[in-house]
């Protein structure tokens, strides 16, 4: 995954590292120079300086080349606007950004990027959303400890109990969307081929969804 983070704090600087441990390529954008201190020695040379939502600086960093675009700066502003650059003009593939103020959470909604609060925000779990984002978590809860992702089911779960899908305290079956009409099931309601089962899933378990659906699907 190519990774370009807006903001080199310590939530930034802490990502970076993570997921450049991960094998990740990331790129970091920051206005001061001295926020280079906070990356370790092999992360260092991956800091560019300026305005994160400055196009030629953004260019530089290989956007259109990216996968991830994460904004955690200290304004929400500043993420909403490079977020939206990301988003409309680049088409990055998934976008997610740090909120201070979730009455602007309609705002990140309409621009379909994630959000997490700042309120005893992790870098985990920001993490867990970048490194499972085939599974394309449609809303953020709480200070990001619970997700809701959607996925349409394959043909071969016909018939089966949906809540065979589901594991105590972790992934948790919430709505059926068929053929145009969603209604909410219960754990004896059969599959049916192209259901779009809608999930609220623990942050931490998302390798799990993803590991079983990924398996499931043979892939």
């Amino acid at each position: 995954m190519k990774a370009i983070i807006m903001g080199c704090g310590r939530v930034g600087s802490s990502l970076a590292r993570q997921l450049a441990v991960d094998g990740h390529d990331v790129r970091v954008l920051d206005r001061d120079p001295e926020s280079r201190e906070l990356l370790p020695t092999g992360l260092a040379g991956r800091l560019l300086i300026g305005n994160g939502y400055n196009r030629a600086l953004l260019e530089e960093a290989g956007i259109a080349r990216a996968d991830a675009f994460v904004a955690v700066t200290s304004g929400d502003n500043t993420n909403i606007v490079g977020a939206r650059i990301a988003k409309e003009d680049y088409r990055v593939p998934h976008v997610v950004a740090r909120i201070y103020d979730p009455r602007r959470a309609d705002i990140y909604s309409d621009l379909g990027v994630v959000t997490v609060a700042s309120v005893r925000w992790t870098v985990t779990r920001m993490r867990e959303i970048l490194l499972h984002r085939d599974l394309a978590p449609q809303a953020v809860f709480g200070n990001g400890e619970t997700v809701l992702v959607r996925e349409t089911l394959p043909a071969w779960l016909a018939d089966r109990p949906l809540g065979e899908l589901e594991v105590d305290g972790e992934i948790r079956v919430v709505a059926v969307t068929r053929v145009g009409h969603s209604f909410l099931p219960g754990p004896h309601t059969l599959a049916r081929a192209g259901d779009e089962v809608s999930f609220a899933v623990a942050a931490g378990s998302l390798g799990r969804l993803s590991a079983f659906l990924g398996k499931e699907l043979g892939i």
